[in-house]
């Protein structure tokens, strides 16, 4: 009885420190079907805003397979704001350093990267705000990238 007290106690304690990120305000990501990401297909998140006060950052998440054919990815990414007006960004993703080995963190080949999207942004209307990622790269459909996200931290 005593040993199982124990277990719980470890487990609780571990999932209890790796899911506390007191910064993340949102956070979503979406799988890329077959890994092949088509530009017709954008990944669209939905956030809903209240505070007009704070600041944020706002980053783009990016899984891609050690498979994958370049050393960046083009993203142009659309934010449609609560009383429906569209502002339009075009983003450099740079996945891999000049002597090709990739960033971010990996496990066996796979890599995931945070990039900066905008800095101490302030969201100027209370609401729902539509983030759209869509692969903006010659290729299409893309192959090699699995997994496309939004992720917004309270600025500090």
């Amino acid at each position: 009885m005593k040993l199982n007290a124990v277990c719980f106690l470890l487990v609780f304690s571990c999932c209890a420190l790796t899911s506390c990120d007191p910064s993340r305000f949102f956070e979503e990501n979406k799988k890329v079907v077959k890994g092949e990401w088509d530009q017709n297909t954008p990944l669209v998140f939905q956030v809903s805003v209240e505070d007009t006060s704070g600041l944020f950052n706002v980053y783009i998440n990016v899984r891609n397979a050690g498979n994958y054919r370049f050393s960046n990815l083009y993203l142009f990414v659309n934010t449609v704001f609560p009383g429906g007006q569209l502002e339009r960004d075009t983003l450099e993703c740079t996945l891999a350093s000049p002597d090709g080995r990739w960033l971010g963190d990996g496990l066996g080949d796979i890599f995931d990267n945070r990039i900066l999207f905008k800095e101490n942004v302030r969201f100027s209307q209370p609401g729902e705000y539509s983030f759209e990622l869509i692969q903006a790269m010659r290729i299409n459909p893309l192959p090699g990238i699995m997994d496309a996200g939004i992720r917004i931290e309270k600025a500090e």
